[in-house]
Order: C-alpha cells, then structure tokens, then sequence
C-alpha cells in the first residue's frame, strides 16, 4: 500500500497556504478523506492507497476569500495515479490567476 502527502504554497505572497481544505477523492469518486493544510502547508493522509486513480480538491475559493482575494480558480482539481508500495507526495503553487502542481518527494 501507498500513503499520500500535499503541500500548497502561495506563491504570490510566498507564504505557506495555511487552512486550506483538502478533500482526497478515490478511484470510485468516493470521498476519502478532507482535510485542511497545517501552518506550514501540509496534510499527510494518514490511509494506505491501493493502486489506481486518486484525486485532490483544494478548495480555493474560499481560502482566497478569507483573506478578501478574488481568484480565478474557486477549485484546483488533480488526478493522479498510485502505482506501486510507495509515498506519494503532490505540491501545488497557488495564486489567485495560475496554479502549478509536481510529483514532490
């Protein structure tokens, strides 16, 4: 079995992404887990992935808004594939008008 680690950092103010609500989702669309990033960014989940499709919804609209910012993206959606007995960790850069996300470490 695999474990899964994220880590959202706000790159336009080059801050950790504090209190961001982060729902896993699993291969049949069922919701897994939710859960919001810690101070400095970070949710581990503490389940064991079997192989196949998994998703993250950041909910950002709400996070943006908390701090009195408008965003592009109310909801950053990823997908991604767990293949073998390893950790995976997916990063996300966030701003209010681009995202970007990598295979961390």
């Amino acid at each position: 079995m695999s474990t899964l680690s994220t880590h959202v950092l706000d790159a336009a103010l080059g801050v950790p992404a504090t209190a961001l609500v982060v729902a896993l989702i699993g291969p049949d669309a069922e919701e897994l887990a939710v859960l919001a990033t810690d101070a400095d960014g970070r949710v581990r989940f503490d389940l064991d992935l079997a192989p196949g499709g998994y998703g993250l919804y950041f909910d950002t609209g709400p996070w943006f808004a908390s701090s009195g910012r408008d965003t592009f993206f109310p909801g950053v959606s990823l997908g991604f594939a767990v293949g073998g007995d390893e950790h995976y960790h997916v990063a996300l850069l966030l701003s209010p008008y681009s995202y970007t996300t990598y295979k961390g470490s």
